[in-house]
């Protein structure tokens, strides 16, 4: 539920009962990750989706019968061959839901509530609930900071030593931003699913270079979901007016500037500058980083040439080797907006696993299995 935090969140303080339907697991080629979560409030609005389209009129009826009842329950949809009508997926895989309803007095709606708002203000945090086993109560919720400690209960019999083994796991996977099941057996009770959904901070999007090109990545970096950084030593470059979708502008030398970031392995650092003074103390720094991306702009020229200078400055070539350049994917883009979405589609690439080639005439599967 997660996934759509912020609407939630404002129906959190506006008292509104609502259910909300979450995918727990993925088989073969679904449409949505776990976590994916579609709600429906007491007057029929719906928010979100959990299968981008395929059985959406059938989660949102399972919603509104739990608001009706009051029960949880989990639905599996698939595709079947054999009854036309049926519903399911058209693209052959299959989904685990979860649907909980969430009265106005249900006495989980405090931690729902808090979970939303942290996710929705971007801060770090880890909603779990049960799947499946135990005897838990129904609904029961517990949230979990990135220390591991938590707030409210999965309502289990065993009580504590649940609630504390379920922090632990859930720990783990928000440090790793991961969301998805987890199977655990504590000493005094039966072996529970539990379902955790991990909230993190969008992921850095670093773009050194105020240039035009810059502009247009910012642009699609924050409809990616990235908090943006534009860098530039040159302050008449460097400023507001010229990249409004940046979440910031700063006016430092490119690689002092990282000096003073704390990055993650999300992260993605865009050198657009293709001038060997910025670059070469740049790219110096960046690519010793453990981050998800370092790309840099520039002919082939360019790049031989800056090669030579990072040997020269020390890096070893397997961190060469992390280097993305020419920058992005071969698109043919010649204007800044195509090549945004050169380098934008190549950093989504290397983060989900994704070839770069194109899906017609491919084999492999459209939607992969992955972590990230």
């Amino acid at each position: 539920m997660l996934d759509i935090a912020k609407e939630l969140a404002a129906w959190c303080r506006d008292g509104r009962a609502f259910a909300v339907a979450t995918v727990t697991g993925v088989r073969g080629s679904a449409p949505r990750p776990p976590g994916a979560a579609l709600a429906v409030d007491a007057e029929g609005r719906a928010v979100g989706s959990v299968s981008g389209g395929c059985v959406e009129g059938a989660v949102y009826e399972l919603c509104r019968e739990a608001l009706a009842t009051g029960a949880p329950r989990t639905q599996r949809f698939g595709y079947s061959d054999d009854d036309a009508f049926a519903v399911g997926l058209t693209c052959g895989g299959s989904v685990d839901v979860l649907v909980t309803p969430v009265p106005a007095a249900a006495p989980q709606r405090p931690v729902l509530a808090a979970a939303c708002a942290a996710a929705a203000g971007g801060r770090a945090a880890a909603l779990v609930r049960v799947v499946a086993g135990g005897a838990g109560a129904p609904g029961g919720a517990l949230l979990v900071a990135p220390d591991g400690s938590g707030t409210g209960t999965l309502g289990a019999p065993e009580g504590a030593e649940l609630d504390r083994a379920a922090a632990a796991e859930a720990a783990t996977l928000l440090r790793a931003g991961r969301t998805g099941t987890v199977d655990l057996a504590t000493g005094s009770g039966p072996q529970v699913t539990l379902l955790v959904e991990s909230s993190v901070p969008p992921p850095r999007l670093l773009v050194f270079g105020a240039v035009d090109f810059a502009a247009a990545l910012a642009r699609a970096g924050a409809f990616l979901g990235h908090r943006v950084t534009v860098c530039d030593a040159r302050p008449v470059f460097a400023t507001r007016e010229r990249f409004p979708e940046a979440d910031e502008v700063v006016v430092d030398w490119p690689h002092r500037y990282l000096d003073t970031q704390r990055l993650d392995a999300r992260a993605a650092v865009c050198v657009l500058t293709h001038d060997a003074k910025f670059d070469v103390p740049l790219l110096t720094r960046a690519l010793r980083l453990p981050v998800a991306y370092v790309g840099a702009m520039g002919s082939r020229r360019t790049h031989a040439d800056r090669m030579r200078r990072l040997r020269e400055a020390g890096l070893t070539e397997a961190e060469l080797g992390r280097l993305r350049s020419p920058i992005g994917l071969d698109l043919g883009a010649r204007t800044p907006e195509e090549t945004a979405l050169a380098i934008a589609a190549e950093i989504v690439a290397v983060r989900r696993g994704g070839s770069g080639v194109p899906l017609t005439g491919g084999s492999l599967p459209i939607h992969p299995a992955t972590g990230a």
